[in-house]
Order: structure tokens, then sequence, then C-alpha cells
């Protein structure tokens, strides 16, 4: 009598690698790298620092601090900040520059900040 095993339930469970949307949604730091190396790369110029930061409803929104001409001395060398918006798997959507300063000047007063 040969041996038959039932194979019905023995199949390869279901293909669990496939990601739901909420497994693609970056968390906050791959969002900022991605952010910082999409804009260098459609730019030109290398991110310095990131001033601003958050979730919206249609993904992220950053504020990137670029340096955009170097000078002698370092405090002369112009700075600018630009507006950056990702969507919610942090690719790229939009830029534009927002304000440009020399780096050793501080901000003036601006509404909403002190």
């Amino acid at each position: 009598m040969a041996d038959t095993k039932d194979t019905r339930n023995s199949q390869s469970p279901r293909n669990t690698d496939k990601k739901t949307t909420a497994d693609k949604q970056p968390n906050p730091m791959e969002v900022l790298r991605q952010a910082r190396t999409q804009l260098a790369e459609l730019t030109g110029m290398s991110a310095e620092s990131v001033s601003s930061f958050e979730q919206t409803e249609d993904g992220w929104s950053l504020e990137v601090e670029v340096l955009e001409l170097a000078r002698v001395p370092d405090t002369m060398s112009l700075m600018a900040s630009y507006q950056v918006d990702l969507d919610p798997e942090g690719q790229l959507t939009g830029y534009r520059r927002v304000r440009r300063y020399e780096r050793g000047r501080a901000d003036a007063h601006r509404s909403g900040g002190r």
C-alpha cells in the first residue's frame, strides 16, 4: 500500500513579502535622508541642515538649508532655504527657494517667530 500524503494544506504559505501601504511609509529619518539626497541631485548643492520638518496631508514638507555660494570669510557665504515637498513614500514632488541670506547674518524678525 502506497503512502499517500494530503498536500492540500502543505503548500507554501501566501507570499508574506508583499508590503502593505502602511509598510511602505518611510520613517522620519528616511524621509530626511531622501529629501537631502534628491534635492542635491536636482540642484547640485548639498544640504547643510534641515531647519523645519513636518508630515502633511499630502506627504512631507521640509525646509532645507544649502550653501549656494562659498565666500571668504565663510560668514559671507550665501545660504538659501528651500521648501521641499515629498509624497508619503518620500519621493520629491517639488521644491522652491524661499529665501537667501549671508551665513553670518541673523534672521530679521519673521512672523510667527521671535
